[in-house]
């Protein structure tokens, strides 16, 4: 009992010896007394006292209690995490045709300046918000409580992102314009574990790459760079375009990045090469923001052109573009083509998104709106005439609307404005 298969001992002397006078308490007070006499004798424990009073009087008895007390906790913890994990939203992106509730459930007032950028975290309910106040605010998107604040920038965070699914999404990447870029750790509190430098003028945008330990950030110094997670290291400088490059996106697969700039383009890059693969020119004033389209929206988007082609589209094949010249535009990254143009907005487009379903557009802007888009809906000579929304939400805040997210697999959509607010949407089919 005392020793492990291989023979090392598992107790010291001390506490054999303890052990064993403890049983012999044991047999004693309960009246075993051939069990005892044997054990005393075998032991030769002859300094056994059996008056009640000694440090091993009535310890078994108290271990077994502690013993239950503990399983018991093993089996409350063990319950807990079978629920947590059961309320993990699962991999698969939600296909349902859901559109925002017309009444927000949370309208989030923690900040005190306009929101620049926010992010979903892929796994638990947690939504990231940037602010110009120079915060970042972790909310419980489930309850609508700010959980904590991040302090380290000293001047306006213009975007943030949580890092991929596939890499535990432990860390958060934030963008200001005090020129850096900032990493937190959120498996240590949300501390921050990394400052990178190298941008001359305020970063507008970051995103990080999968596969591959890499970031990407994009500048008011015309630049998109690439570096590398693990040291800091600038990678890639992308010189590409000649004025302020607002926002910068990643390919699901990882292999290209899409920048958008005052330049009124947007230009497609190799992240592997920085090398410029195609530049999408089409709109009339600055673009504001890009998305690459799903997959499964690509189909959507082929069925709706028409395509003689039955091929499947390609991962990033497709991109979508919000501007200053109150439209979206659709362009095929391949071609350099623009396929689609949605006109609606009263003023500048602001942010976009595409719906997990495969078919809708959200976007919304300067006109206080969100507005949906149905792809699959798109008839006639689409690349001529303008697609008509399905759907206008008016006056979604009372300020310009600036951020806009789609939960990926929760009916959720996230808008944030220049009247320094968060609203939370429900989905509803």
């Amino acid at each position: 009992m005392t020793a492990t298969a291989a023979g090392t001992p598992i107790l010291t002397e001390k506490q054999k010896e303890e052990l064993n006078l403890s049983i012999l308490d044991y047999l004693h007070t309960h009246g075993l007394t051939a069990a005892f006499e044997a054990l005393r004798k075998e032991t030769a424990l002859v300094q056994f006292v059996a008056d009640g009073k000694q440090k091993y009087s009535g310890l078994i008895e108290k271990k077994w209690t502690s013993v239950l007390r503990l399983s018991k906790k093993v089996k409350d913890l063990e319950d807990k995490v079978a629920t947590l994990e059961a309320s993990i939203p699962s991999k698969k992106p939600l296909t349902s045709d859901f559109i925002p509730s017309e009444t927000a459930t949370f309208t989030l007032t923690a900040h005190r300046a306009p929101i620049a950028g926010m992010t979903f975290h892929p796994l638990y309910s947690v939504l990231a918000t940037a602010s110009e106040d120079a915060s970042i605010k972790i909310f419980d998107f489930e309850t609508g409580e700010c959980e904590r604040t991040l302090k380290g920038h000293t001047k306006a965070v213009n975007s943030v992102a949580f890092d991929f699914e596939e890499r535990g999404s432990q860390l958060l990447a934030s963008a200001s314009s005090d020129l850096s870029i900032k990493i937190w750790d959120t498996s240590s509190d949300y501390k921050c574990i990394r400052t990178l430098h190298g941008h001359s003028e305020i970063v507008s945008s970051v995103a990080f790459i999968y596969p591959g330990d890499l970031l990407v950030s994009a500048s008011r110094d015309k630049t998109v760079k690439i570096w590398q997670l693990s040291n800091g290291i600038c990678l890639q400088t992308i010189y590409a375009h000649d004025e302020w490059v607002r926002m910068v996106v990643v390919s699901e697969d990882g292999r290209v990045v899409a920048s958008c700039s005052n330049d009124q383009s947007i230009v497609i890059s190799d992240v592997a090469t920085g090398d410029v693969l195609k530049k999408l020119q089409g709109h009339s004033h600055v673009v504001e923001c890009v998305a690459f389209a799903p997959v499964s929206t690509g189909k959507t988007i082929l069925k709706a052109l028409n395509s003689a082609d039955s091929s499947e589209p390609s991962v990033g094949q497709f991109l979508a573009s919000g501007s200053r010249d109150n439209s979206v535009k659709i362009w095929n990254t391949e071609t350099g083509n623009c396929v689609m143009t949605l006109k609606g907005h009263d003023n500048w487009v602001r942010s976009i998104a595409f719906h997990p379903n495969g078919k809708y557009l959200f976007t919304t802007g300067d006109d206080k709106t969100l507005r949906i888009w149905d792809l699959s809906k798109a008839g006639g000579d689409i690349q001529k005439q303008p697609i008509a929304p399905i759907k206008t939400y008016e006056k979604v805040h009372d300020q310009f609307v600036r951020c806009l997210l789609v939960h990926e697999k929760r009916p959720l959509i996230v808008t944030g404005s220049e009247d320094h607010g968060v609203k939370i949407f429900s989905g509803s089919v």
